[in-house]
């Protein structure tokens, strides 16, 4: 019964645990994916359970990441949003979530950023503009909402004022 195949799932070598990756238990499953190698931990990435996706995001290799970059799970793609390599990140900037397209704004490289600063919600362009260099900073200065716009200014007053006592 499955009460045994989890505990089989803890304790069998790890050359075994390949018997177990399509086992009809959510919970062998999500140990398999715990303890498979990295090499082997990939096949796992289409389970058909997003938890068992999730265990699989967190512990596959960042390189190896982009396969659920369009996963139907929002938990999942957010953990590759927060592992992606930062020169990645544009794969998600058209995510259908806010958060995740937040995370995209926070970690995504600065000179990236621009793909991001028209985003329909108000919170995304907020963080572009938090992270923003002088150029974009100077275009999200009339954006509709008052919050980015007075977050561009004071960011680019800043920058200015920096930049003048370097001379």
């Amino acid at each position: 019964d499955e009460a045994v195949r989890r505990v089989l799932a803890y304790r069998v070598p790890l050359e075994w645990l390949t018997l177990l990756r399509n086992d009809s238990d959510r919970e062998v499953r999500i140990t398999v994916a715990d303890r498979l190698p990295e090499h082997e931990l990939e096949l796992m990435a289409a389970d058909p359970d997003y938890l068992v996706r999730v265990y699989v995001a967190r512990r596959l290799p960042q390189g190896r990441l982009f396969r659920l970059v369009a996963d139907s799970d929002s938990e999942v793609r957010r953990i590759v949003a927060t592992r992606i390599p930062r020169v990645s990140l544009g794969l998600m900037a058209q995510d259908a979530e806010v958060e995740i397209r937040r995370i995209v704004a926070q970690r995504m490289e600065v000179d990236d950023l621009a793909m991001l600063s028209h985003d329909p919600d108000w919170t995304v362009r907020y963080e572009v503009a938090l992270r923003a260099d002088a150029d974009l900073l100077r275009q999200m200065l009339h954006d509709p909402e008052p919050d980015v716009g007075q977050t561009a200014q004071q960011r680019l007053e800043t920058l200015t004022h920096t930049c003048s006592h370097d001379d």
